[in-house]
């Protein structure tokens, strides 16, 4: 569960990013180095239980998964094959890390 808290944060905070506009708009950058300290301490949470190998993947892959996701809903990025082919093997990537996992 704090894995999955802490993706939610990470995703958060790249499209927080992103609307800092180069760290010019205050509100966002607060914004966005508020959800990174949040993604960081839940990411910690869960390296106690799990493989640090596995729970970064994981987290980063959802993470980019999420990121290319709302890119393409709210700054109208490109959705097209090559894009959701590499997205669904990243998914396919940390389904498997999870399966294989001991923890």
């Amino acid at each position: 569960m704090y894995l999955f808290i802490a993706s939610l944060f990470e995703i958060g905070w790249a499209i927080s990013l992103k609307y800092t506009q180069g760290f010019t708009k205050f509100g966002y950058n607060v914004a966005t180095v508020t959800l990174m300290i949040l993604s960081f301490t839940f990411l910690s949470k869960a390296l106690r239980t799990l493989p640090l190998g596995t729970a970064y993947t994981i987290w980063t892959g959802i993470g980019a998964v999420g990121t290319v996701l709302l890119g393409i809903v709210l700054f109208q990025e490109p959705l097209e094959v090559r894009r959701i082919t590499c997205i669904g093997l990243i998914v396919i990537g940390v389904i498997g890390l999870k399966l294989v996992s001991p923890h």
